[in-house]
């Protein structure tokens, strides 16, 4: 699935929508909802998804934002990326689910 901005995003990962995903891939520069902020979002109500986000951005990522970064233990998957790097990344997200 594919959300055209944050809001729709959270739209879709709502808790009572009872959608389930293997990987969420999160833009850093949204409309209506940043990355972060729907991180933070998705962090508090659905914790299960927040395992499975993965941001990605096309910027040279910020101080603040690599801050953040570092705090949530959420990969980064830089733009544009080869579908072998998606691949890697979505079985290090992967990985630790599985053994949770």
């Amino acid at each position: 699935m594919e959300a055209a901005d944050g809001e729709a995003a959270r739209a879709i990962l709502e808790p009572g929508v009872g959608l389930d995903f293997d990987l969420v891939i999160c833009d850093l520069h949204m409309p209506r909802l940043s990355g972060r902020d729907f991180y933070e979002w998705l962090a508090r109500a659905r914790p299960d998804a927040a395992l499975k986000l993965v941001f990605a951005t096309g910027d040279v990522p910020s101080q603040e934002f690599a801050e953040f970064l570092r705090a949530t233990g959420r990969p980064l998957l830089p733009k544009p990326f080869e579908l072998s790097e998606l691949a890697r990344v979505a079985e290090q997200v992967r990985t630790p689910a599985r053994a949770a």
